[in-house]
């Protein structure tokens, strides 16, 4: 049995008297490919920005790795290992696509603005072996003749894959992805979808945000079901269907994706 790395234990957050999550409780296994889906409005968007740091919970607990998570700062967590994409990529726009993934795999506690300008020639020598290791991710997401382009000039596409190719780089154990799947075509879907299978084959954790149910089925290993803020539902896609609950909230009115 894999043991629990991220735990979220009564989650609550309102926004001027209206609950957006509320008591929200559920736990990722380690090394798990999660679904996190829902009607919109169900609180998924919120839950995300409370476990990455983006937002506070009004009570409740989030533990990752053991570390409690409320209260810290979006930086503090990555560092701890636990990132998160948005749904619209954000790349660092006048740096090139070689650079974004060069910061990615910096040790950002090492660095100083001072070191940086003294040290230049030392830090260049540091880098190579991240330099060698990025021009493999950037092989892997199709990305390596676009090592000197600034990221401001990929299309939305390959900026997907950037964004994909940054999480590589970071080595995170945990990463939560925002609707990977939000307008992209059928190959770089494709493409996206074994992005996802291979970080789980490293033995990274995943938690996906995402409205594509056949994804959702083909991708992940559980799936949790938020409506209304809170959790209706955990377990195997195959047994959701059972659920008169996931159903009525979801499923019910997703027979299109079938």
């Amino acid at each position: 049995m894999s043991s629990a790395l991220l735990e979220i234990d009564g989650l609550t957050k309102s926004f001027g008297g209206v609950h957006a999550v509320r008591e929200c409780t559920f736990s990722v296994a380690e090394g798990q490919v999660i679904g996190l889906i829902g009607p919109n409005g169900a609180g998924k968007s919120t839950v995300v920005d409370l476990v990455s740091g983006f937002g506070q919970p009004d009570s409740g607990s989030i533990r990752f790795a053991g570390d409690q998570l409320a209260g810290k700062r979006p930086d503090a967590i990555s560092r701890l290992g636990l990132i998160r994409t948005f749904q619209t990529p954000r790349e660092w726009r006048n740096l090139t696509v070689m650079d974004n993934l060069l910061l990615a795999r910096r040790r950002f506690a090492s660095e100083s603005l001072w070191r940086s300008m003294t040290m230049a020639r030392r830090i260049r020598r540091e880098e190579e072996p991240d330099r060698v290791e990025v021009r493999a991710i950037l092989e892997r997401f199709q990305l390596a003749e676009l090592k000197n382009e600034r990221a401001m000039n990929l299309s939305g596409g390959q900026k997907r894959l950037l964004e994909f190719a940054r999480i590589a780089a970071a080595e995170p154990r945990l990463v939560i992805l925002d609707e990977p799947m939000g307008g992209v075509n059928p190959v770089l879907g494709a493409r996206i979808s074994d992005a996802v299978k291979s970080f789980a084959d490293e033995g990274r954790t995943v938690v996906v945000v995402e409205h594509n149910l056949p994804f959702i089925q083909k991708t992940c290993d559980q799936v949790v079901v938020m409506d209304l803020g809170e959790v209706i539902a955990q377990g195997p896609f195959s047994g959701l269907r059972d659920n008169p609950r996931v159903v009525d909230a979801y499923l019910g009115m997703d027979q299109s994706h079938e």
